[in-house]
């Protein structure tokens, strides 16, 4: 009995270790840096869901080699993802890069972005190949 009871304290504190890491990006591959990009994504408020993805194509565009990268982001939250994308924006803007010069400041870059992902979903029209009903296919079974 005390056997049992011990192994169940180990699990209970090894799955309380393991879920706290859940806003967390996990950098040890690529494939899992976008698995929990997306986790995490899904979790944030519109607002701070843009910033995160601004941040995170900023600090990629910044950093090409991979494993660079992975090991830049490993482990950090949304915010400090966040916090790295406006560091970066800053360092951008004051170099004079021509891409950042349209804007006074983060919050008004991340506001013209938030407005064009507005615009893009209610510019969505139907195409016009979908107001068409589709070809038909008919088989000619033949008995054998």
């Amino acid at each position: 009995m005390k056997k049992a009871s011990t192994v169940l304290i180990f699990l209970l504190c090894t799955l309380l270790a393991g879920c706290n890491k859940s806003n967390q990006i996990n950098g040890s591959s690529l494939k899992t840096i976008n698995r929990s990009i997306s986790q995490i994504k899904e979790k944030l408020p519109l607002d701070q869901r843009i910033e995160f993805e601004v941040s995170f194509w900023t600090l990629r565009d910044e950093i090409r080699n991979n494993q660079e990268f992975m090991d830049a982001i490993d482990g950090k939250t949304p915010d400090q993802l966040i916090e790295a994308g406006k560091e970066l924006f800053a360092k951008r803007k004051a170099a004079g890069k021509k891409d950042y010069e349209q804007y006074a400041n983060w919050d008004q870059m991340i506001s013209q972005y938030s407005q064009e992902r507005i615009d893009q979903n209610r510019k969505k029209t139907p195409d016009a190949r979908d107001k068409t009903p589709p070809a038909r296919v008919d088989y000619q079974m033949h008995s054998m």
